[in-house]
Order: C-alpha cells, then sequence, then structure tokens
C-alpha cells in the first residue's frame, strides 16, 4: 500500500502522540452549529457521516471517544448510540469537572486527553488536554489555543480530520487503513 495520502506536521503528531481519550464538543464540531427548530419546536440536528466514522475508528484504535455538550436532545442521543460512544455529558455548560469525572472513571490523566471545541465554553477544556483542536470555523480566541485547526469546518468533516490526526499519532492510521485497500 502507497502512503497515506493524508499528513500532519511532526510538532502535531508528537503533540498528540499517547492520546487515549478524546473529547468532543456536539454544536459546531459534530454538528455545523446551527439549530434546525421542526414546527412542533423539536430540535433537529444534522451529522455528517465521516465525522461518525472517525468515533468509530478512534474505538477501534483504543482512543476512547467522550462527548461533553451543553445540549440534550433525542437526536444527539441516537446518533452517539449508534456510534457506541458511552462516555456522554448531556447538559452541561461546565465541561472540565465534566472531562475530569470521565478521566477518573478511565484512569487516565488530562495528559492521555486530547479535545476539540469551537467556542468559550470549551476553553478550559482545551487548555488542559494535552492535545487540542479546533473546527476551521471555530471562534479566534479557540483557534489561539489549539495545537492543531482543521481545514473542514464544524459539522462537514472537522472531527473525522482530529479522529485522523490522532491515528496517525498513535500509529494506527495505516493499518486501520490497510484494512480497505
Amino acid at each position: 500500500m502507497d502512503r497515506p495520502a493524508l499528513t500532519f506536521t511532526p510538532e502535531q503528531l508528537l503533540a498528540a502522540q499517547g492520546v487515549r481519550v478524546a473529547f468532543f464538543d456536539v454544536d459546531g464540531v459534530l454538528t455545523d452549529g446551527g439549530l434546525y427548530f421542526s414546527e412542533q419546536g423539536e430540535t433537529l440536528k444534522r451529522f455528517h457521516i465521516l465525522d461518525g466514522f472517525g468515533l468509530k475508528l478512534l474505538q477501534r484504535a483504543g482512543i476512547t471517544p467522550a462527548v461533553i455538550t451543553g445540549r440534550d436532545s433525542g437526536p444527539l442521543r441516537n446518533r452517539l448510540a449508534a456510534l457506541g460512544v458511552t462516555h456522554v455529558h448531556y447538559g452541561t455548560e461546565d465541561k472540565a469537572p465534566a472531562a475530569e469525572r470521565t478521566l477518573q472513571e478511565l484512569g487516565l490523566r488530562w495528559s492521555d486527553a486530547a479535545a476539540i471545541g469551537d467556542d468559550w465554553p470549551d476553553l478550559p477544556l482545551l487548555r488542559r488536554c494535552a492535545f487540542a483542536g479546533a473546527p476551521a470555523n471555530a471562534h479566534p480566541e479557540v483557534k489561539a489555543v489549539a495545537h492543531y485547526v482543521t481545514q473542514a469546518a464544524g459539522g462537514a468533516g472537522a472531527a473525522r480530520e482530529f479522529c485522523d490526526l490522532l491515528l496517525q499519532a498513535g500509529g494506527r492510521y495505516a493499518q486501520l487503513l490497510e484494512g480497505y485497500a
């Protein structure tokens, strides 16, 4: 098999080595950040299939995906359940303590963690993790603390790009890709 087409800088890969848990925000990362409401007032969400597959690949590689979100909805719960994501904190504005609980459950430290977020509520988490990411359309303050800013926007493959970086840093990307050659 040829070398993977996707590449990251050596500095980014080095900073992301050893990640064992990855925290994801939802609105603006796993979705485009828009809120859609039906006539009945139900919140609708749009998820990108690339992002979902990225979360599954992390699981295959032994990296635990965890979600911490300020909102809660049926569609979100359904999507995360379908992806097998079990470490989830819904309706959580103060994200760092929620992440700390997940780290304790997994027997991990902040130095084992990565996170991707797009706005100010994500900053405390991003600043504590060993590796921080931000979607291309994230707020400038979030981009400023990120080790990596994706080329893709939130809800349009940004989470997958982040997952791919973690997989390459962990030395698992090429092996997983080979299964699809």
